[in-house]
């Protein structure tokens, strides 16, 4: 397969960073034998933002590399000092890429302009050091909080090329040929039925400063809206299009009719977007070369009447009437594409040079009342578990002898002790609680 291949779509999982761990830490100064307690607090995960800019073209990039990762937070540090925040992790995109969430399929982001961005995963809160936890009762805190998970999420990313002209029609009544006389654009030529899979881009240059991106739009066969020839994959890059440029075989060399050739192609657009069967379109009777004058005239009027649309004759082959033709496209779009051009400078203008995000991270909540249910794995022994104990166990380290404290006596105020005893539970149980045991007493 050709690395240059256009690749429109493309699946990716994105991680927030951890938060750092809070520290248990107690003063040592000279002077002061039982310093008090000063571990620092966890800093918090990176999050990962996705970026559009006018440096990629295509999604290539995602084609190997389909995991990406912010940076962890660090863990806290003795003397009140708190860990690093982890680095956002920023993902850049095509302009015009749209992000999706993957497994419910919603529209998370339409990243029409340069510069702008979407935050997908933050990054996860830093946990509390030991200084928090100081009190009337405990003086010396072994207890810090762990630091939380950030986000995780499947994602999927579609792109719509940003052409300000979709050309389009059947493969082989010279799509390629005209993008190649009207633009910088070389794209592959050749005599076949069955159409590339690579989107064909040109820029056309009008002179003055003023310049229009034109797209070929392949795929686009009958049958087209439900899959046949990939047309469904690109028949989306029109829907950016201000105009479409529909271009027709009047000299009927493949067989088929012109007229038969617009309506199929007009079909295929209405059954896969209204939108787009609403797009100006401007009709272009191709290979006028191939007929005399007189046989010329006889069909573009019998095509005009069939169709009911304005028709302009061309030879992309000869460049007869090529420049008529992008005078027709550059009155209708010059408007339209002059807005747009100020959007995106102000948008790249505007464009700060560090991205300055107040983004909330993730936080775990622990409930006030723990629900969780006892399992019994064999005689005297047992586990406490459920979604709202490991809650409990991910925000506290259980091999810590005050979290240990901490975690027993919200789960006893949650009514652990009274469901052990209801169930069976004697003194010298097993009792688990993540990976820890405890032998139960009254």
């Amino acid at each position: 397969m050709s690395e240059n291949i256009f690749i429109d779509e493309a699946i990716i999982t994105v991680f927030g960073g951890k938060g750092g761990d809070g520290v248990v830490s107690f003063r040592r100064e000279k002077f002061v034998p039982k310093g008090g307690p000063d571990g620092g607090d966890g800093g918090d995960g990176g999050n990962v933002i996705i970026m559009s800019s006018i440096e990629r073209n295509t999604l290539t990039d995602f084609r190997f590399k389909k995991k990406f990762k912010a940076e962890n937070g660090k863990n806290g540090q003795g003397k009140k000092m708190h860990g690093k925040n982890g680095k956002d992790l920023i993902i850049k995109v095509p302009v015009g890429t749209l992000v999706y969430d993957y497994e419910t399929n919603e529209l998370i982001a339409d990243l029409k302009f340069p510069n702008q961005y979407v935050v997908v995963a933050r990054g996860g809160k830093g946990g509390k050091g030991n200084v928090h936890f100081m009190n009337s009762k405990v003086q010396a805190p072994t207890i810090a909080e762990k630091g939380v998970e950030g986000e995780t999420k499947i994602l999927k990313l579609e792109l719509k090329v940003l052409a300000d002209v979709g050309i389009i029609g059947y493969p082989n009544v010279g799509k390629s040929t005209l993008i190649s006389v009207i633009s910088n654009a070389k794209p592959k030529i050749a005599n076949y039925h069955f159409t590339t899979l690579i989107p064909n881009l040109g820029v056309v240059d009008m002179g003055d400063g003023n310049t229009f991106v034109v797209a070929d739009i392949p795929g686009l066969v009958p049958g087209a809206h439900e899959g046949t020839g990939l047309g469904d994959r690109f028949l989306k890059h029109v829907e950016r299009c201000y105009c479409i440029v529909h271009i027709l075989d009047i000299s009927e060399s493949e067989g088929r009719s012109a007229k038969e050739d617009y309506y199929v192609i007009r079909n295929e657009l209405e059954k896969f977007s209204p939108e787009l069967s609403n797009k100006l379109e401007i009709v272009v009777a191709n290979k006028s070369d191939l007929l005399d004058e007189k046989e010329l005239n006889k069909r573009i009027i019998k095509l005009k009447n069939d169709i009911s649309k304005k028709v302009i004759p061309i030879s992309a082959a000869t460049k007869k009437n090529v420049d008529k033709l992008l005078n027709e496209i550059w009155n209708n779009i010059k408007e339209m594409r002059i807005d747009r051009q100020k959007e995106i400078l102000k948008s790249l203008k505007n464009a700060p040079e560090k991205l300055k995000l107040n983004i909330k991270p993730v936080d775990i909540e622990v409930p006030k009342k723990i629900r969780f249910e006892i399992i019994k794995w064999d005689e005297g022994v047992y586990e406490v578990t459920g979604k709202d104990v490991e809650i409990l166990l991910k925000k506290y380290p259980i091999d810590q002898k005050d979290a240990r404290i901490k975690i027993l006596d919200i789960l006893e105020k949650s009514g652990l002790e009274k469901t052990l005893r209801n169930i069976g539970v004697k003194e010298g149980d097993t009792v688990y609680l993540g990976d820890f045991a405890f032998e139960y007493m009254e």
